[in-house]
This record gives structure tokens, C-alpha cells and sequence, in this order.
């Protein structure tokens, strides 16, 4: 709140005026419910400085704001805390200036303004997403928002897992089961066609070993002779090579594949400015190792293979490069960082993966950092936890997966269940029905995954996402449906200015101080890469709110400057659980 800012300057006036003393910091906090007041001066911190006692500081202090600053009403002192009334007049100010902001808690990117590149998503071709890939998305996506809303320029980017041994198992899978079909001729979405060959190979894989063990061959070597990994690993040898019909194969696959994520990014509501490809990046890197040998960042063991040593920093010794010349996932990142910041004018760069990967980050940027790169200090791992179901964890290989796209058409129907037994949904058409199911079903999940901090594992419930009643999506929505109709049923002029002598209700007061919190909380958020902290003041918001709606008459009031300052209030609120649900990547129903 800028008011702290005013007062702490004229507490520092105080304090030299009566003390004669400098203090360094002034500590505020909001007033407990239990007394009065809207911010509260912790008097305790200054005692190191003042030889006083509390109460007699707290006193002093408050006599002097009440005479020289216009927004202080009156004051109260409990033991070293004094509690200040602000006057009505100043909330009365605050909210003519930003009632009609749209843009309200929002702060355009300067001009000048360095980037920041948030990758998230970055899924493997040989399987669809999976609930965890929708974790990944849904924080990316929302991160991306908010550091946008903060006054950044955001650049979203994925590095798409389109190489290597896995995506040949799928291929070989295809190759021999298939029997030539595509997603056209089997009606599947390409992802999940790809995926069920991946399925296919394992289940063909686990057979070969049961054999080659009947034959006396041991675990380790039956699933090292395997036939079906051997003929895997020999196309792998030949896609390195370029060999023409390996390569016209894994670009077809490759493409059924990202047809299918396209639908699921469309369904999820997130977009890319960039996509980076692993066949197009596993080769950088390498001439920055060599590079890194000449300043003796790194060093060459017997074999060749060349290493980092971390111990110093409390880390471990890392390859960076295979003594057969090859690069390890280090140095492709190595890399790919250096490549972004060629291709975009970024500063800074966020990484949404799940926190099994929170070491190889730790060594990523301190490996950027001793290459020297000054932009190494501005990398984040925006670290996540799992996301497990009542039933269990989830294995790609056995096709036990929680599919993406399973989940986003269950949330919808859950919706349209709940929706229906509460039977609020007359007068709408079919088409209206069906929009209203899916934004309820899309916002009761990224509202129940968003609210929780990202570093915590999350236990996803969708029939308790989808409660209209309690910390969720629905309940959010709901209230900023029930604002609209307010709005809609006030059948009088309230766009007028409200009187400067206006007696403002407590209720109100409370909900202007909520919304004063709101540019602070956009900060906050975009400082700690953290969603929850919009998710959990929204709701505080529409806490709030309903507290106003239940105990103060809006539209019922005889008087008429009651009338239009409260329907301007609750316009105000819904604006902002519009921008603060935007940041989530949530929409809001216009009526429910």
C-alpha cells in the first residue's frame, strides 16, 4: 500500500522531531481484527535506537501523524503497537482513482524493457500429456502471466523431446504392429496413437525378456539382448546418420504427434511464442565445453570425457561431454540457454520441471556462471511437485497414465453433473450450457492445481475441485456471476461521482482495503514465480465480498448514493477477480 510509504516517512519525522534520533526502519503490519484500525506500527524494532518505553513511543507517535498527516483519522495504543485509522476520505480517494481501471494492479513493460523467457511443457513425442504434463502447462502458462502483469516482456517457449532411443521404440512399434494406420484412419488424435506404440513396445519388450530368461539368460542380459532394443538402437544409429527412410518415418510420427498436442495446448488455453526442438539442439553445446577446457572451467579425464568439478560449491563432479566426443542432457542446456539468448533480447530465463530435476538445475546455472555469462544470475527453476491421484502414481511404459486430455472432457462433465443437480441453468441454450460446463470444468482444475505452492505435491480430487462452496474455482466464479446480475439488475444511473463526505460502511472499508492489496499481490507473485499467491488472494477477495453481499443492503437501499457506490464496488471487485483469474489462465462466467 503507498500509504505505508507516506507514513513511515512522517514516523521518521516524528521520531527525530521529539527524539532527536535517526531511526533506520519502520515496521507495519495489518491491524488484528480484535482492535481497531487498518495498519498497525510495530514500535518494538525502534527501541534498540529510542530509550523509551513502547507505549509512551506508540503515543507519540500517534499524536504527531494525527496533526500532520491528512490521511490519519485517530490512533489507539495496545502495548507497543499502534494502531492507525485511516481517514474515510483516503479509501474514498483510493477508489475513484481506480474503480473504472480495467488495467488496475497491471504495469505495462517499459519499452526498454528486458525479456524474460519462461519454458514450460516440453513433452516427449512418443506419448500424449499426462496430468503432470498438465501441472507443468498450467504453471508455465500462469508464471508467464503474471511476470508479464509485473511489467516484464515474457517471451513462452518449450524444448520439445523429439530425439532419441524412446521415440524410436515408438517408431519400431508402428513399423511392425502397425499395419500402416494413421490418426486419419483410426480417428485418434496422433499423440495418443504414438503413445499406444510406445505401450506396445514395452509389452513386446517385457515378453523377449521372459523368453530369453526361460533360456537361463539372466534379468541384466536378457533385457540387454533383447531383439526387439538391439533393432531400436540400430535405427537410432541410423536417424544420427540421416538415413532417408528412418528420418521420413520419425517426421511423419513426429507430426501426428504435434497435431495432437496442438488440440490439447487449444483445450488447456495455453500458447508458445517459441517452440525449440531436441533434434535441432543436441549438438550445441559442445564447442562451449571446449571453450570452458581452455579457461579451465572444465577438465579432460584419461578416457577423454570431460568434466566439471563442483565439490567446492557443495555439489558433485559432472559430466559435460562423453569420452566417444558425444553430449550429455547438460550439454545440450548449455546450449540451448546460450542459443535463447542469441535469438531472443532476454535477461533471464524461468524453468518450469518437476523438482526429481532441482540438482541438474543447481549445476546448470552455476556451470553458466563460471562460462561467465553476467545473464546466469537471472535463471530461476521454477521447481514443482507431483501431482498424484486418490488411486496412485501414474507409469508412462504400462499406459497407466492420467491422459490430459481424459481429464480436461471428465472436468467438463463433472461440471455439467454438479450444475444440473443444483439446477440453476434455466433459460440457457444447449450451446450456452456447453460453454458454461467447460469454463466451470477448466476453472475448478487450474484453480485447484494453481492454489497450492508449486514446491508442494498435490492430491487432484476433480469432484472436490468442481464444489461451488469453498476455496475453488467454481465458488470464484460464481460470485463474479452473481456481480454481473447485480450490475444487470440496476436499472439506474450508476456511473456518478460519489460525494467526498460520503460515510463509508465498514464492510466497504474492508473491501477497499482488500482491493488495495491487489498491484502488491501481482508483485509478489511475479517475485516468487507464484500463482498461489493470485489464487489465495482472490479468494480472500471474494470472501470479503460475499461478507458486503450478506450484510449490507446493495440494491435494496433507499438511499441513492448508497445505490451507486455499491454497485461501483462490487463492479470494481469483479474487475479484478477478471484480471487476477486471467493471470491463472481462468475465464469467468458472465452469468451461472
Amino acid at each position: 500500500m503507498a500509504i505505508q510509504s507516506i507514513l513511515a516517512t512522517h514516523v521518521k519525522e516524528a521520531v527525530k522531531k521529539i527524539h532527536d534520533v535517526e531511526i533506520d526502519q519502520v515496521e507495519f503490519q495489518p491491524t488484528r481484527k480484535d482492535f481497531e484500525g487498518d495498519v498497525t506500527l510495530v514500535t518494538f524494532p525502534m527501541l534498540r535506537q529510542v530509550k523509551t518505553n513502547p507505549v509512551k513511543l506508540g503515543q507519540e507517535i500517534g499524536n504527531y501523524l494525527q496533526e500532520n498527516v491528512a490521511e490519519v483519522s485517530h490512533f489507539n495504543v495496545v502495548q507497543g503497537f499502534l494502531n492507525i485509522v485511516l481517514s474515510n476520505s483516503f479509501f474514498l480517494n483510493f477508489f475513484a482513482n481506480m474503480k473504472s481501471r480495467k488495467d488496475f494492479g497491471i504495469i505495462p513493460p517499459a519499452e526498454d524493457a528486458k525479456g524474460i523467457m519462461v519454458e514450460y511443457s516440453s513433452p516427449n513425442t512418443n506419448k500424449p500429456l499426462h496430468l503432470g504434463h498438465i501441472r507443468n502447462n498450467l504453471l508455465g502458462y500462469s508464471v508467464s502471466e503474471i511476470l508479464k502483469a509485473a511489467g516484464n516482456k515474457v517471451y513462452k517457449t518449450q524444448i520439445i523431446n523429439d530425439r532419441g532411443i524412446h521415440i524410436c521404440k515408438s517408431m519400431l512399434a508402428w513399423e511392425r504392429f502397425g499395419n500402416g494406420e494413421t490418426p486419419d484412419s483410426t480417428g485418434l488424435k496422433g499423440d495418443k496413437l504414438v503413445g499406444n506404440y510406445y505401450v506396445k513396445f514395452d509389452q513386446e519388450y517385457k515378453k523377449e525378456i521372459a523368453e530369453l530368461k526361460e533360456k537361463g539368460l539372466s534379468e541384466e542380459a536378457a533385457k540387454a539382448e533383447a531383439p526387439i532394443l538391439i533393432e531400436a538402437k540400430k535405427m537410432l544409429l541410423k536417424w544420427e546418420a540421416g538415413d532417408p527412410k528412418v528420418v521420413a518415418l520419425w517426421e511423419k510420427m513426429n507430426q501426428w504427434v504435434y497435431d495432437g498436442f496442438e488440440k490439447t495446448y487449444n483445450a488447456l488455453g495455453v500458447d508458445f511464442d517459441k517452440n525449440y526442438y531436441e533434434s535441432n539442439t543436441y549438438l550445441l553445446g559442445k564447442d562451449v565445453v571446449n571453450q570452458g577446457l581452455e579457461k579451465g572451467v572444465f577438465y579432460k579425464k584419461d578416457d577423454g570425457s570431460v568434466w566439471i568439478d563442483l565439490t567446492d560449491e557443495g555439489l558433485d563432479e559432472k559430466i559435460v561431454l562423453r569420452s566417444d566426443g558425444t553430449s550429455v542432457y547438460m550439454t545440450q542446456d548449455i546450449g540451448t540457454a546460450i542459443q535463447r539468448v542469441k535469438d531472443f533480447d532476454i535477461n533471464g530465463m524461468v524453468y518450469t520441471v518437476g523438482n526429481e530435476q532441482d540438482y541438474h538445475f543447481k549445476v546448470l546455472f552455476l556451470i553458466l556462471k563460471k562460462l561467465g555469462f553476467d545473464w546466469a544470475d537471472y535463471l530461476y527453476h521454477l521447481s514443482y511437485g507431483m501431482v498424484d491421484l486418490p488411486s496412485g502414481k501414474m507409469k508412462s511404459r504400462e499406459g497407466t497414465v492420467v491422459d490430459a486430455d481424459d481429464l480436461i472432457v471428465e472436468m467438463k462433465e463433472t461440471a455439467r453433473t454438479i450444475s444440473e443437480e443444483l439446477g440453476k441453468l434455466d433459460g440457457y441454450s444447449e450451446e450456452e450450457k456447453e460453454e458454461l460446463y467447460r469454463t466451470i470444468g477448466l476453472g475448478a482444475l487450474k484453480y485447484y492445481i494453481l492454489k497450492v505452492d508449486p514446491k508442494k505435491r498435490i492430491l487432484f480430487d476433480p469432484k472436490e475441485s468442481v464444489d461451488f462452496q469453498g476455496n475453488t474455482g467454481p465458488f470464484i466464479q460464481y460470485t463474479y456471476a452473481r456481480i454481473q446480475s447485480i450490475i444487470r439488475k440496476a436499472n439506474f444511473d450508476h456511473s456518478k461521482e460519489v460525494p467526498t463526505d460520503y460515510k463509508l460502511h465498514e464492510k466497504e472499508k474492508e473491501l477497499i482495503k482488500q482491493l488495495q492489496l491487489y498491484p502488491e499481490t501481482v508483485q509478489l507473485a511475479a517475485e516468487n514465480h507464484s500463482p498461489a499467491l493470485i489464487a489465495n488472494y482472490t479468494y480472500d477477495l471474494v470472501k470479503e465480498f460475499n461478507s458486503f453481499y450478506q450484510n449490507v443492503t446493495i440494491l435494496g437501499t433507499d438511499e441513492l448514493e448508497e445505490k451507486v457506490f455499491r454497485v461501483q464496488l462490487s463492479q470494481a471487485v469483479g474487475n479484478v477477480i477478471k484480471s487476477s483469474f486471467a493471470l491463472l489462465g481462468i475465464q469467468v462466467p458472465e452469468r451461472m
